[in-house]
């Protein structure tokens, strides 16, 4: 099939490699703001050419993938729902999805477009950031499916099976809900420890003696791209806050239960946190 990537990072790089690689896709045009990432990703041969009108670039393909920043998304996919025809399938690969749902709700061309997460990423960003086999037995969330046309949701299905990647079927709001307790919280906690540790340890050389292996991948997340986690905490912002807060709770515990020198009841509580093997072996 002809693909169209709006959105050459990350994301949209590491799809490109991907399909390509299943031979899913003969040609990808790609649609990209920066000048400098769409020089990139030719270099790379993440796509066959650039385009710079979104309506020419959406007519060339079969299918259509929208992989910019949040905020970005909400503004970009109704003019591609504008431009599709009834052969054509749409998929986002955004993060948050209530607001965006929401604006493309009423669209005449809803029935085209299949809501998509693909749950994988890194900390880097930018066409040098994509990896091929990214995806590969990974999750993959398909919103509010039942709003899809049938015959658009079993391409993106198939798609998605080849790639390979598990998929998990959910509606929106709960999609927003767990991904602030799996994701978004896990980003925002990073920042705050990298934060914190750049305040207390004003030496970058010893951090960068002393860091081991768990330090490293608890605070890999805080070098993620402020453009593109502050539009998802601000599109998901209730749930964060919500997770935000039981956070809080959960430290100020383990502080209280250190600073009354109760060791006994510390334990209990790692005890009770290394419950989480059953859910990540």
């Amino acid at each position: 099939m002809n693909v169209t990537i709006i959105g050459l990072g990350l994301i949209g790089g590491s799809l490109a490699l991907s399909l390509r690689q299943h031979g899913l896709a003969q040609r990808i045009v790609g649609v990209e703001q920066s000048a400098a990432h769409a020089q990139r990703a030719l270099e790379l041969a993440l796509v066959d050419e650039i385009e710079t009108d979104l309506a020419a670039a959406v007519s060339q393909a079969d299918l259509i993938v929208v992989a910019v920043p949040m905020d970005a998304m909400v503004t970009v996919l109704p003019p591609v729902l504008d431009a599709v025809a009834a052969h054509q399938v749409v998929i986002d690969v955004g993060s948050t999805k209530q607001a965006l749902l929401a604006a493309v709700a009423q669209h005449p061309n809803r029935g085209r477009f299949v809501a998509v997460h693909p749950m994988a990423g890194t900390e880097h960003s930018g066409p040098d950031a994509a990896i091929a086999g990214l995806f590969e037995g990974k999750t993959v969330v398909l919103c509010d499916a039942d709003r899809s046309d049938a015959d658009a949701l079993h391409i993106v299905e198939q798609l998605f099976h080849a790639l390979p990647m598990r998929l998990l079927y959910l509606d929106g709001a709960d999609h927003d809900l767990h991904t602030a307790y799996v994701s978004h919280i896990s980003h925002i906690t990073s920042f705050a420890l990298a934060l914190t540790v750049l305040e207390k340890e004003k030496e970058e050389q010893r951090i960068f003696d002393l860091a081991s292996g768990g330090f490293e991948s608890t605070v890999r997340l805080a070098k993620s791209s402020p453009a593109t986690w502050v539009p998802i905490f601000r599109q998901n912002r209730l749930n964060v806050l919500d997770v935000l807060d039981e956070h809080l709770h959960q430290l100020q515990h383990l502080r209280d239960l250190l600073a009354k020198e109760d060791y006994t009841g510390l334990t209990e509580q790692i005890q009770q946190a290394n419950h989480i093997r059953k859910i990540l072996p």
